[in-house]
């Protein structure tokens, strides 16, 4: 990863990075993020538009550190600046997905209909009945209501099985397909 720790990353226009305390927080014109990072290590510092990433040593560990925050830092600034977004596509007979206020009701196959509550971060619409997008300015949370499990069905191999990062008491899980945006 130290390749990739060693690239600056360009911060655009109305984009503010501050390094204090252990503490990167990034502001911009979609909001502020703010992530943690081990400074006695680790060393960022702001100049001329740009966001260095230093270590203290070549260890291992201080390696990955290195890549890591400076990619962590690059998904800032970019959240920050144009946002994420995510769309899944709900594929299946008589499968459908529709609006509940700020949640989204599916209809997946199951005997009750399945309700996914939003998140504080994240936006979920759905523009049509076989669509749920999701969007917000950090990556992580966009990416964390469906996470990906491999399909254990020899039948599914082009969906990929999702299950909610909400009560994984209750059963979840959806065959979703990820369209390529």
């Amino acid at each position: 990863m130290s390749r990739i720790g060693r690239a600056p990353v360009k911060l655009a226009s109305g984009v503010e990075v501050k390094a204090e305390n252990g503490v990167i927080t990034v502001k911009g014109p979609l909001g502020t993020l703010t992530q943690d990072y081990d400074a006695s290590v680790i060393g960022v510092n702001v100049e001329n538009g740009e966001v260095l990433v230093t270590r203290a040593n070549e260890e291992n560990a201080t390696k990955a550190k290195h890549g890591l925050y400076r990619a962590l830092i690059h998904n800032m600034v970019v959240g920050v600046t144009n946002g994420y977004q995510k769309t899944l596509v709900v594929n299946g007979v008589g499968w459908k997905v529709a609006m509940n206020g700020k949640d989204v009701t599916m209809s997946i196959g199951f005997s009750h209909p399945v309700e996914f509550k939003a998140v504080e971060g994240i936006t979920l619409s759905c523009p049509s009945a076989t669509e749920i997008t999701v969007k917000g300015i950090n990556k992580e949370l966009v990416g964390e209501p469906l996470r990906s499990e491999p399909s254990e069905s020899p039948n599914l191999t082009t969906d990929t099985v999702f299950v909610t990062a909400t009560k994984l008491s209750n059963v979840r899980k959806a065959r979703l397909r990820v369209s390529k945006e």
